[in-house]
């Protein structure tokens, strides 16, 4: 997963929107996080970097050609302008600033192409040592494809078509009746690497999801839905050291719902949560966006913390737990 200290930006252009779509209601801070995940793996980046040039170098000595040196150039240009991109990204990331994603998807796509390209020109050139190589390298590199980019699982199967797909294409200008037996292996070896994309990023954003709704419970009120008290530490302490940083004020002031134990003793215990809950929403209603509410423990606390002098807080003993 993505470090927390590095938030990537969502990708803006209308192609690049619907390659890294994850389906329908799916929480915008999972998004971002299935994004910083197509930043991430490194050595796997690196490894497939490394592979593809290294197999169209030495593919080139061999068969120096047009359509072979062209490779050559596409496959360093691709990858060396995807490592600077993505080095950026990891900056603007780290700062806080808007990341390149758009440029990094398309780019993902580029070196598909690049990689697809090297398969149909070495299978249409005869030399099988050559075709047998460049294919071997495109096979390898859709496990990586899978593993690294999941999280956009159409990313994922678009840049598995794209990179194997060339095979079928190359199969038939071959001329090798054997090789038409690749028609039918290409298609069913990728639709199992593309359903098997989707089925990760459907397991990852359940985990995710899982992962969001118990530490929304763990810092939240149950009845109520304010923070708790691990909730309001956590935000205290994030405030003051902001605080510190910017040199502004930090308030937090506790208020008391007086004679709350008379209303639990006289009405019973679910009026006692109903008028809980009411003033848990009026609290949420008067309070600004660098405001916090909070109830504390198993009383009626409802605090709330602020970087301006008007922030409130309420608690009041006695209330249902």
């Amino acid at each position: 997963m993505q470090s927390r200290t590095r938030i990537y930006s969502l990708p803006r252009w209308r192609l690049t929107r619907w390659l890294a779509d994850c389906g329908p209601g799916v929480p915008h801070d999972i998004r971002v996080a299935l994004i910083g995940n197509l930043f991430g793996n490194l050595p796997v980046f690196l490894g497939g970097v490394v592979n593809t040039v290294a197999v169209a170098v030495v593919i080139a000595a061999r068969q120096p050609t047009a359509p072979f040196i062209a490779w050559v150039g596409l496959e360093i240009a691709v990858c060396v302008t995807r490592l600077v991109v993505l080095v950026m990204a990891n900056r603007a990331a780290r700062k806080g600033g808007r990341t390149p994603t758009d440029i990094y998807l398309v780019l993902a796509i580029a070196w598909s192409v690049s990689v697809g390209y090297g398969v149909l020109v070495s299978m249409a050139s005869g030399d099988w040592v050559v075709a047998t190589l460049a294919c071997l390298s495109s096979a390898a590199m859709v496990g990586g494809i899978c593993f690294r980019n999941f999280s956009a699982p159409r990313l994922a199967a678009v840049m598995i078509v794209l990179s194997l797909g060339a095979c079928i294409p190359g199969a038939l200008v071959a001329g090798q009746p054997l090789l038409y037996l690749v028609l039918l292996q290409t298609p069913i070896y990728l639709g199992a690497m593309t359903a098997a994309a989707f089925t990760l990023n459907k397991m990852l954003v359940a985990t995710l999801r899982a992962e969001r709704e118990n530490d929304h419970r763990a810092k939240h009120d149950a009845l109520t839905g304010l923070l708790n008290r691990v909730g309001l530490i956590g935000a205290v302490d994030a405030g003051l050291t902001a605080a510190a940083g910017d040199g502004k004020p930090l308030a937090l002031l506790f208020l008391d719902l007086d004679n709350f134990k008379t209303v639990n003793d006289t009405y019973g215990h679910a009026v006692g949560d109903r008028l809980l809950k009411s003033v848990a929403e009026r609290l949420k209603c008067e309070l600004s966006a660098a405001e916090i509410a909070a109830r504390i423990g198993g009383e009626v606390t409802n605090s709330s913390c602020s970087r301006r002098p008007r922030a409130m807080s309420r608690r009041s003993p006695g209330a249902n737990s």
